[in-house]
Order: structure tokens, then sequence, then C-alpha cells
């Protein structure tokens, strides 16, 4: 739905945008006819079924169903939310949409001057470490391993040991001592005025899905402590809902299907170097909610790759619940003790973490070994600490048909009884009934009818004809549910006066399942003249007529049958009078 995005808003900006220029951008269009086609890039096929119409500015996959606007493909191509593919459509097409979400202007502006503000930070850092002032930091990058190009990729950067250097270099670019405190890059001295944030340390942009630098981490060059500082919260920067490297890793994470989360600046840095590119760092802090629901966009599927330590153990299995509860399948790699990713791939190979990768566990063996580490599994005390444990994490499964194939190998690993531990895990929860459940993991299909197809094809191609249908049938009268709704939306609109186009059509139907019949039934094949389109919609309407009239005679026909078992004489009566009136109304 268009939320709180004015209509003509969105109307403005897909009247100005052409969907086939969008989704060439992407992937390699071939025209078929009027439309254009390619492989589907939502799902593998080698016979092009993806087709995009320019006249109705939408796309459809007869393979997968994908189907929609533009917003529709920037939202599942790019992992966007509506909101994000609606700016960036009207960015590329010029349309001023700030002014017309009733948005705060004010923390509008703070946020781009605070972009501004860290993209002249990073010049600055960048340059440093490229001057001769940065050659110790240089060396020692690469005697760590990173090569020129790695360095240039990330935008590293050096802060020197001086307590006011960048301070006076923005202050010479104008940007206010305000601003670069909002910013997190100076710090106010008690006595008065104010200081650099970083001194003396390599810097490490942190940069959000958008590639926009967001704030810095920094690392000292010898041993002293702390050995990492970091840029405070800010108004665009807010640590648990960002991801080190995922601007650089989202593509290969959409291709790969899968995430690597490491910890650190360098755990991810050296891997990405050596090939690994579907690769993110939670930045040394648990996982949250935010950051998991953003991997989400782009795989459904993560492994861990973490130190061998006890408190990293104890990090991760915190983070596995909100992986569960978010229904996405987490692996872990543990590394050798005293082993992070980084030293790790400079000692042993990238090969080497790859293997280690392709051998993840699933979380469920990885908690229990950790478990099992803990507390002795051979005596009653330990097992009841492990399961009751392990069915925390298992009551956090909505699959029914997971959670059940879990507790039975639980209560095998463990030796004890699988009724006792169904019992422990509904005093933490009780376990969804099974319609429910069934309710959860079974997918609706539909098996559209062609007649009512039809006529949303001819009335999405000839907007005059919707009145014609509108003054004989209801939108009760279409079997289908999901096309009734379009049928009720389209004879809206018609009252209204406004014109049905497809492409904002998409912006009012909600469900990719209604989406979807839309797309599909406007690539069915052309319709000719005016006049046959009548007569077609005339042999419509007296069929779908026909159908409603055979359901309600089988539906009285199962109430008489009921009737008369139950001996209810005034009721068959009824039924049998309205039966009748049926058969001479036909």
């Amino acid at each position: 739905m268009a939320g709180r995005i004015p209509e003509n808003i969105l109307e403005d900006i897909l009247s100005r945008v052409d969907i086939v220029e969008v989704i060439s951008s992407y992937i390699p269009l071939k025209k078929a006819g009027r439309n254009f086609k390619a492989n589907c890039p939502f799902h593998h096929e080698k016979t092009p079924s993806f087709m995009v119409s320019s006249d109705r500015q939408i796309f459809h996959c007869f393979g997968c169903g994908e189907s929609g606007n533009a917003f529709k493909f920037l939202m599942r191509y790019e992992r966007m939310e509506f909101p994000e593919a609606v700016e960036t459509l009207a960015k590329k097409t010029g349309v001023l949409l700030s002014e017309n979400q009733k948005q705060d202007h004010v923390s509008v502006n703070i946020n781009t001057n605070l972009f501004k503000v860290n993209e002249l930070s990073v010049s600055f850092y960048e340059n440093n470490l490229n001057s001769s002032l940065g050659k110790p930091a240089k060396e020692y990058l690469l005697k760590r391993g990173l090569s020129e190009e790695t360095i240039n990729t990330f935008k590293l950067g050096l802060a020197i040991e001086k307590w006011d250097s960048l301070l006076n270099s923005l202050r010479l670019k104008s940007i206010s001592l305000s601003m670069q405190e909002k910013a997190g890059l100076i710090i106010s001295k008690e006595t008065g005025g104010y200081y650099d944030r970083f001194r003396n340390r390599i810097i490490f942009p942190i940069f959000d899905i958008k590639s926009r630098p967001l704030g810095f981490g920094a690392r000292v060059l010898d041993n002293s402590l702390p050995k990492y500082i970091n840029s405070p919260e800010t108004p665009i920067y807010i640590k648990g809902k960002n991801l080190y490297g995922l601007n650089l890793a989202k593509d290969s994470i959409r291709e790969d299907d899968f995430v690597i989360i490491v910890e650190g600046y360098l755990d991810l840095i050296i891997p990405y170097q050596h090939g690994l590119r579907n690769i993110v760092a939670s930045l040394g802090t648990a996982l949250t909610p935010d950051q998991v629901r953003l991997l989400k966009r782009f795989t459904q599927n993560v492994v861990m790759v973490y130190d061998a330590d006890a408190a990293g153990e104890l990090a991760t299995l915190r983070s596995l619940d909100i992986f569960i509860e978010e229904e996405m399948e987490v692996r872990i790699v543990t590394l050798p003790k005293g082993f992070d990713p980084d030293t790790f791939v400079r000692k042993d190979g990238i090969a080497s973490l790859r293997e280690r990768i392709k051998q993840a566990e699933n979380l469920f063996d990885y908690k229990l070994r950790i478990l099992e580490s803990r507390f002795n599994s051979k005596e009653i005390e330990g097992k009841a600490k492990i399961s009751n444990s392990m069915l925390e994490t298992l009551n956090k499964i909505k699959n029914a048909v997971l959670r059940s194939e879990y507790l039975k190998k639980l209560a095998q690993e463990l030796d004890v009884n699988e009724d006792a531990l169904l019992q422990e895990i509904n005093k933490i929860k009780p376990i969804t009934n099974y319609a429910d459940s069934r309710n959860q993991i079974t997918r609706k299909t539909f098996k559209t009818n062609p007649t009512e197809q039809l006529l949303i094809k001819l009335m999405l191609e000839e907007s005059g004809l919707i009145h014609r249908i509108k003054d004989n049938l209801e939108p009760a009268d279409f079997q289908d549910e999901r096309i009734s709704r379009i049928v009720s939306i389209m004879f809206d609109l018609a009252s209204q006066g406004k014109a049905i186009e497809p492409k904002m059509l998409m912006n009012y139907v909600g469900e990719d399942d209604v989406s979807e019949l839309v797309c599909e039934s406007l690539f069915l094949p052309e319709e000719s003249s005016g006049i046959h389109k009548e007569k077609v919609i005339d042999d419509c309407i007296k069929r779908l007529k026909s159908d409603k009239l055979k359901l309600k005679k089988q539906h009285l026909h199962e109430q008489i049958k009921t009737a008369q078992h139950l001996g209810d004489e005034e009721t068959l009566n009824s039924l049998i009078e309205e039966f009748h009136y049926l058969i001479k109304k036909r």
C-alpha cells in the first residue's frame, strides 16, 4: 500500500521512470515483441520467463511468480523497504519527496550535514595515510598483509598524533564545532574548547548499505590500550542497526545465498582481500534483531565465524536465538584456540577457512557441544541444565516439524524420555496446536479461474469497459478472493473517476499473490477489436452468473440433505422452494 506517501507523489514518480531502464541497469533485457524478456534474477532458470512490459510499466516472471512495478523490483532486487525504493526513484526522476512526506526538515538537514562532515573526514584521514606522516602506519598495514588495493577499497586512513588536526581542517571547510561534536569527531574539554577524538590511530570508516559514511573505528599502532575506540552513536550512526562491510558484501551475499559473520575489522578485511566477499563484521558487539533483519533482506542463511575462547562461545550462543526467531538458518565455525579469521587466513590460507565454512555445525549440534563441555551429560543434574538451555532455543523454532524432530534428537542425545522434554518445553510456552502450525508452514495455492482472469485483463486494457462490467457484476460474483479484491479496488477507483493503470494498481493490491495475478493477466494473449472485446465480456458475464447459480444450487442441495437428515420440515420446505426458484431463474 502507498502508506504515508501521497498517491500523487507515487504517480508522479512512476510517470517519469521507465521500468525497462531501471531493470536493464541490473540485468540484460532482450526485445520480445512489444515486451522485453530475460532470465529471472529471483530464481535460477535456463529458459527466460521474466517479462517486462514497457507499455504497462510492470514485470512478471512466469517461473517464480515475482511481479510488480518499478518500486517492487527495487524492493525485491535491492532488498529495500517500500519508502527506500520510493526515495531512490524519486532522486532518479527529480521528484521532491521530502516536502510531500511531512518529514522533520531540521532532522533531514542535520543528517545531510553529518554525512557531509563524515565524507570530509574520510578524505582527510585517507590523505594522512598516503602522506609522509602516514608512512609508519602504511608499513604497519602492509606488514599485516593488506594490499594497497584493499587499503583503498576500505578507505582506510590515519589520525595523526595531534590534538586538533581534524578539527582545524574541518573548520577551514566551514564546518562548525557544534556539527563536528554532533558527528562524534571532537570532544569538549572541561576547561573549554575541543580536541580530536581520534589521535595516532589507524582509521576504519564505517559505511551504511548505501556506502555513506556513518562513523569510524580507530586502532592503535602499538600494544597500548584501549586497542580500539569507536565513534559514539549519532543521529545517523546507531551501532545495533549497521554491519561493517555490508555495503561491499551485499551483492555477493545475494549471489552466494549466505553470509559469513565475523567480529572485527581485520577479521573481515583479510578474508575479503583473499576472495571471500560475502562477509560482514558485527563490530565486536552482540548481534541485534535489527542487524539480523538487515541481513535477512539478502539471504536466509548465516555462517558465524568466531574465536574459540569462552567469551566468544557465550556471545555466539546468545546470538543464535535471534536468528531462530527470524526463521534464518545459522551454522557456526569454531576456529582453533588463539586464532581469529585474520590470523587464521594469514597462517593457513583462505582455502582452509572455506573448508571450515563448508563443514560448519548447525545450531543444535554447536549449542549441545558447548553445553556438554560445561555440564556432565551423564549426571542427572547435568542433563537437566543442558536440556533446559536447549529447550529455550528449540521453543523459539516456529516450524512445528523442525521443533518436533529436534526434540526427538535431544532426547536421544541425552538419553532422556521425549515426553519429559515435551512437558518441560510446554512450561516455557505451550507448543502451537496442530492447526496453527499447519497454517504456518503451508503456503496457500490457487487455481485461477480463466474467465475471471480474462475479465481482469480486459478491464486493465480498456478502463471504459469497467462500467459495463460493474453494471452487471459485483465483486462477490467472482469466486477467486484475490480477483474479487482486485475488481473491488478497480470499481472504487472508477467510481472516483481515477485512471486505472497497472503500475499504480500495484500500490493498492498489497499482497504478492494479488500483485502476481494482475501482472500475469496483462501478459495473456491480446484480444483484437473493441467489438470482439465487448462480446467476450458479455460471454464472460454470462459464464460467471451461470457458475454462481450452479454453486448456489450445489450449496442448497447440501442444505436440503442436512435438513432431511435432521427431520426439520420447516427449513426443508423453505430450501426446496428456494431451489425451485433458482431453477426457474436459470
